[in-house]
């Protein structure tokens, strides 16, 4: 069967929203972008549509054959038509996301992507943008290199979506 493209309501800085958009492009799934503004007009996330779509008030929102989902809550997408596109997220389901390794396809090596690796890079790119030293921490370091040589972590990158300020592309 044939679904409707997901629409992920999302904002460019939010490191939630930047795993489900990691997420997406690890299994090459197209989505559009609804962007929601934190700050604009004291926060779009408080608009009376959002509120219809996401009672909770926060991004992400990924709204997939007609339900939404709420924050990065990615254990509930095999009951929304998406069963064949992530298969790795229905063994995150199973494994309760305990920070098993799932083999990204795609990769010529089958290199190792974790739901631990989903968090780690958003947090690390949170710790640069706040200046934190990382240098006593070279594993992580090397692992946030790796990952990020990955396209799908390039293109989901908060500083490449269509909400980012023309400042803060790359």
């Amino acid at each position: 069967p044939v679904f409707p493209q997901p629409i992920l309501y999302s904002y460019f800085r939010s490191s939630c929203s930047w795993r489900v958009r990691i997420a997406l492009a690890l299994k090459s799934i197209d989505y559009e972008t609804i962007p929601i503004n934190l700050i604009k007009d004291g926060g779009q996330q408080f608009s009376e549509e959002f509120q219809a779509l996401n009672p909770m008030k926060q991004v992400p929102a990924l709204k997939i054959d007609g339900i939404t989902i709420a924050q990065s809550n990615l254990s509930v997408l095999k009951q929304v038509g998406q069963e064949n596109q992530l298969t790795w997220a229905q063994k995150a389901i199973r494994s309760g996301f305990n920070g098993e390794s799932f083999p990204l396809q795609t990769h010529p090596t089958l290199f190792q992507v974790s739901m631990a690796d989903l968090c780690l890079v958003p947090q690390v790119a949170n710790a640069e943008r706040f200046k934190v030293d990382l240098t006593p921490y070279p594993t992580i370091s090397r692992i946030n290199k790796t990952l990020m040589a990955l396209e799908a972590f390039q293109v989901s990158h908060p500083c490449r979506q269509p909400d980012t300020p023309p400042e803060l592309r790359a």
